[in-house]
């Protein structure tokens, strides 16, 4: 069953392997992606797309959803749906969980490997549950949710709201992503909203030395935009 918005444009590819879905409403803008299997039906999307015949028949060509991950809890769209029709199986982190009763939930804590390439990072801060999906492909890609989002400039910056849950939390865990990943393991951001701000290109590139070029101290001082 599709919801009342209008067909959406067809997905972009980001990768020869990844694509990216026109904003949807239901998650105030978010954009979501679907990563496909490089072997049988393993297909990831991450966040929930806009529910219409244009999206679905999309994801139905490309072998369905094995798994839909959730990077936080205002990217869960029309969850319920999906899973109804793709039987994935929908993947949050504990804190989050609550937030989708009677909807059958794989729960992590702090890591979940999905399959050899991919795995998810609880990224606490702009929501308790918030987290990124890190992909090795491709020198490493970050599927960050709204836990770093590109500003008008198109770089990865963490951006205060008057509903982040934890400002100094989402800090600290930009500085862990830091620790963990290199510029040879981390080359790549997908965002999960503000993709506009990219001005046509379809991710932030030299994603771990731009993120290395963040004075943290200052964003920690940064008062809340909305």
């Amino acid at each position: 069953m599709s919801n009342s918005q209008p067909n959406s444009k067809q997905p972009r590819k980001v990768f020869e392997d990844i694509f990216a879905f026109p904003p949807n409403r239901d998650t105030m803008g978010g954009t979501a992606y679907l990563i496909q299997a490089t072997e049988g039906n393993e297909n990831i999307l991450v966040d929930c797309p806009a529910w219409d015949q244009t999206n679905q028949d999309f994801l139905q060509e490309q072998g369905g959803v094995r798994w839909l991950f959730l990077t936080h809890r205002g990217g869960k769209g029309r969850v319920r749906e999906i899973q109804q029709k793709f039987g994935c199986e929908v993947l949050i982190q504990e804190q989050e969980a609550y937030l989708l009763p009677g909807i059958e939930l794989t729960q992590f804590q702090q890591e979940f490997q999905i399959n050899p390439q991919c795995h998810t990072i609880w990224t606490s801060g702009h929501s308790p549950g918030s987290a990124c999906l890190y992909c090795d492909r491709h020198g490493g890609i970050l599927f960050t949710g709204r836990h770093l989002l590109p500003n008008q400039q198109g770089e990865p910056v963490p951006l205060r709201i008057a509903k982040t849950f934890h400002w100094p939390r989402q800090i600290q865990s930009i500085q862990r992503i830091m620790d963990r990943f290199t510029p040879e393991t981390l080359s790549y951001i997908c965002p999960g909203a503000n993709t506009g701000f990219l001005r046509g290109k379809r991710a932030i590139d030299q994603a771990y030395q731009r993120l290395a070029q963040l004075d943290l101290a200052t964003h920690l001082q940064a008062k809340p935009l909305l």
